[in-house]
């Protein structure tokens, strides 16, 4: 049999063909590249898929956790639109500054909030302010501290509320045997997702220019 396209082809014709990538967005992803930082911001084709979960349950509020580069939290800021607002959470004060100045090119630094700090804290933070919930929650930072992140999501949503958890499979690691923190986290995070009564989840492998890798997303039921 002959081998057919490598993921990485594919990936390229689907962004161009049905994702839409435009200038403003794959400058970004090389402002990510040019400026040191590790180019693992979502594919484009995720990208799309997040704006798309965001406009279809008529989000106005998303709070992302991890924000490199920015390249994610504009695709949610075009989503939520003028009157929405995405707060985003990043360690790096490099990562952070070179975020805004992309939001700032894209035109969509007005909606776009970065607190730089521990994900942990800024989140316990944001629980004992009592904010309003939020409509999308995207964690996508490191994966040890997955389970966290999850319970701080729940304690900040509403039913009706989504949940995307970013590189869950992470090239197969998840099954076998493992004691990397970040698998130990992934695993358990899966785990909770699974057994808890106040989601309804599932999570979805899936190749591109990134390798082998995949998502979990769970509506908050309760």
């Amino acid at each position: 049999m002959t081998e057919g396209p490598r993921w990485a082809d594919v990936e390229g014709y689907l962004a161009t063909t049905v994702a839409g990538e435009d200038e403003i967005l794959a400058s970004i992803r090389a402002r990510t590249v040019e400026a040191g930082l590790h180019p693992i911001e979502v594919s484009t084709t995720d990208g799309a898929l997040l704006a798309l979960w965001c406009r279809l349950i008529g989000a106005t509020r998303v709070l992302e956790i991890g924000t490199l580069g920015g390249y994610s939290a504009t695709w949610f800021a075009r989503a939520v639109g003028e009157q929405g607002s995405v707060t985003t959470l990043e360690l790096d004060p490099r990562a952070a500054a070179v975020a805004e100045e992309n939001w700032r090119l894209a035109g969509v630094a007005d909606r776009v909030e970065v607190v730089v700090g521990l994900a942990a804290d800024t989140l316990a933070s944001l629980i004992g302010a009592d904010v309003d919930p939020y409509d999308l929650v995207f964690i996508d930072a490191d994966k040890k501290n997955n389970p966290t992140y999850l319970e701080a999501a729940l304690a900040l949503t509403r039913p009706g509320s989504l949940i995307v958890i970013d590189n869950v499979v992470r090239g197969g690691r998840i099954v076998g045997d493992s004691d990397d923190p970040d698998v130990v986290g992934t695993r358990r995070v899966l785990e909770m997702l699974g057994s808890d009564p106040r989601l309804q989840a599932t999570a979805v492998q899936t190749v591109s220019s990134k390798g082998w890798d995949g998502f979990a997303v769970a509506l908050v039921i309760g």
